[in-house]
């Protein structure tokens, strides 16, 4: 009999090792997997974070551009206002000098008719 009871004693170990095995396998895929979806997380994060981190930068850039733009904008709104009134300047001097001009090519023209009246 006390071959059988080793016998069942040994069975009925084996049986709960199996168990105990199957138990810590189970739980050892469980662990696994909870742990691949936590670094599948944290990978979107970090993902999501360099996007967002890439987004701020190209935003930068391109307010840094519209500075340089504006700056140069109003640079050259400056230099066309004095060229605006540089050409105001000749203008004036264009219709004066024309004025001038028109006055003694009159007074020429009365002289010649004044001329050819009084010969």
């Amino acid at each position: 009999m006390m071959e059988r009871e080793v016998v069942a004693k040994m069975a009925a170990s084996a049986d709960g090792q199996t168990k105990y095995g199957q138990s810590v396998k189970g739980l050892l895929t469980e662990k696994v997997s909870t742990c691949g979806a936590d670094v599948i997380a944290l990978t979107k994060q970090v993902l999501k974070g360099s996007r967002s981190s890439e987004l701020l930068g190209h935003a930068a850039r391109n307010m840094v551009m519209q500075e340089d733009s504006i700056l140069h904008s109003e640079d050259s709104l400056r230099k066309m206002a004095i060229i605006t009134t540089h050409l105001q300047y000749q203008q004036e001097a264009i219709q004066k000098k024309g004025e001038l001009m028109l006055r003694e090519w009159r007074r020429k023209l009365l002289c010649f008719h004044i001329s050819q009246l009084f010969p």
